[in-house]
């Protein structure tokens, strides 16, 4: 049995979350780009990089994008979008990435972060970001913000996508976030289930974290809308930084 984010971002995770828009990508790619004061034509890698909306966005801005996912199937769907033929897309673990580096810029978007049991293995995917990095290179890596998912966490929730009934139940457990969907076919079909887990740093440990991986942190965003970063009431930590 492989890692669960092996499993889970599969054909079946366009279904779940199929709601998440391009229109949307397109509006926290405007803001990114005023946090990382790029030039026009400079080479930005988006490291998780999913079914490519934010690479898309950026492309249509006029950067040099590279998209990597570890999905196939998440990829594939990248490939297919209009304009994908601007972006470079490989499939590759975020730990190892088979790039030389050389960009100006690394985003790492919507909790695509705090997959595995180790921190070390966590500090692997920041070292990367660091070896992609030109000096001077800025990076932005957009978390959750675990007091918020603590407070306002849903424990159940069903809903339809067409035939499919979708049944998630979320949990905190042993530092983590997790959740567990089960995926339902109204025309008969076995369940077909998965499992997500999301270990929960906090702005302290993950601070620690970006500084072990030779980067240096430079602001902390509670969201897209430029909100200041707090500790209770931030839905996201959005960490843009540089490496020296």
């Amino acid at each position: 049995m492989g890692e669960w984010y092996e499993d889970s971002f599969g054909e079946d995770y366009l279904i779940v979350y199929r709601h998440r828009d391009f229109g949307g990508a397109r509006r926290e790619v405007e803001k990114m780009i005023g946090w990382l004061e790029l030039p026009q034509g400079a080479k930005v890698l988006d490291l998780c990089c999913g079914m490519g909306r934010h690479s898309l966005a950026l492309a249509e801005a006029g950067y040099e994008v590279t998209g990597v996912d570890l999905s196939e199937a998440l990829l594939r769907e990248a490939r297919a979008q209009a304009g994908a033929e601007a972006v470079t897309w490989i499939r590759s673990d975020m730990r190892r990435l088979p790039l030389e580096g050389g960009f100006a810029a690394v985003v790492n978007l919507f909790t695509s972060f705090g997959y595995f049991e180790e921190d070390e293995e966590q500090i692997k995917v920041l070292r990367e970001i660091h070896r992609m990095l030109v000096p001077g290179g800025k990076f932005i890596v957009d978390f959750l913000n675990p007091a918020h998912v603590i407070r306002h966490l849903v424990p159940h929730s069903v809903r339809e996508d067409g035939d499919t009934l979708i049944d998630e139940s979320r949990r905190i457990e042993d530092g983590y976030v997790k959740k567990d969907i089960i995926l339902t076919s109204k025309s008969g079909g076995a369940p077909r289930k998965y499992h997500e887990r999301v270990k929960l740093y906090p702005l302290e440990k993950f601070r620690e974290m970006i500084a072990a991986a030779g980067l240096q942190l430079e602001a902390v965003h509670g969201s897209y809308e430029e909100d200041e970063y707090e500790a209770e009431n931030s839905r996201r930590m959005i960490f843009t930084g540089v490496r020296p």
